[in-house]
C-alpha cells in the first residue's frame, strides 16, 4: 500500500460497504419484514397486509378501528381486539405484537408467542384447531400451545392477556 492507509484505501470502503448491506439483509430475514414470502418472514398471510396488522386484515386492526387511530395503552395494557374478532374454535396473529390469540371454546381466550420455536419465523395463521407456520410446515394446539406437528418440538411460549368485558388486552 503506497501511501494510503487500510481504512481510507477504496478496496477498504468497498468491504465496508458491502458488509454493511449483507448486515442488513441478515436483519430482515426469518421474523423481520424481509419482504420476502412467509419463508423470509415477510408477508407470512401473503395478503400484502402490512406487518402491524392481523393476518387476513390488511388496514384495520379487528375491532375494525385504523390502526393509526387505535386505542392508548390502558392500566392492563394495548387492547389487541375485542372478545367477537377472535372465532371460537380459532384465533388471530397479531404481527406487530407478535401475539397469536385464540378461543378454544367459546368464552376461553388464550395467548401465545407468535414467533415459531422452531426457527423463530412470524406464525401465519390459524385453522382447524392449530396455529400454523408457513416456513417450514410446524402447527401449534390452539388449546395449550403445544406441537402438534414438527419440525418445531417446542410449544409456543403463553402470552399474558386480560379480558375484561369485550376487551381483550396484552399484558
Amino acid at each position: 500500500m503506497t501511501g494510503t492507509t487500510p481504512c481510507t484505501s477504496p478496496r477498504a470502503t468497498r468491504r465496508a460497504a458491502l458488509l454493511a448491506a449483507g448486515a442488513a439483509a441478515l436483519a430482515a430475514g426469518c421474523g423481520g419484514n424481509g419482504g420476502g414470502g412467509a419463508g423470509a418472514g415477510g408477508d407470512a398471510a401473503g395478503d400484502g397486509s402490512s406487518p402491524g396488522t392481523p393476518s387476513g386484515t390488511p388496514s384495520r386492526t379487528p375491532s375494525g378501528t385504523p390502526s393509526d387511530t387505535a386505542a392508548p395503552d390502558g392500566p392492563a395494557g394495548r387492547e389487541l381486539a375485542t372478545t367477537d374478532d377472535i372465532p371460537v374454535g380459532g384465533g388471530v396473529v397479531f404481527r406487530e405484537e407478535k401475539v397469536v390469540v385464540t378461543q378454544p371454546e367459546q368464552g376461553d381466550f388464550k395467548a401465545f408467542s407468535a414467533i415459531c420455536t422452531h426457527q423463530s419465523c412470524l406464525v401465519a395463521s390459524v385453522s382447524d384447531g392449530t396455529v400454523d407456520c408457513a416456513c417450514h410446515g410446524s402447527r401449534f394446539r390452539i388449546t395449550d400451545g403445544s406441537v402438534e406437528r414438527g419440525p418445531a418440538t417446542r410449544a409456543l411460549p403463553a402470552e399474558r392477556i386480560t379480558v375484561e368485558g369485550n376487551s381483550i388486552r396484552l399484558t
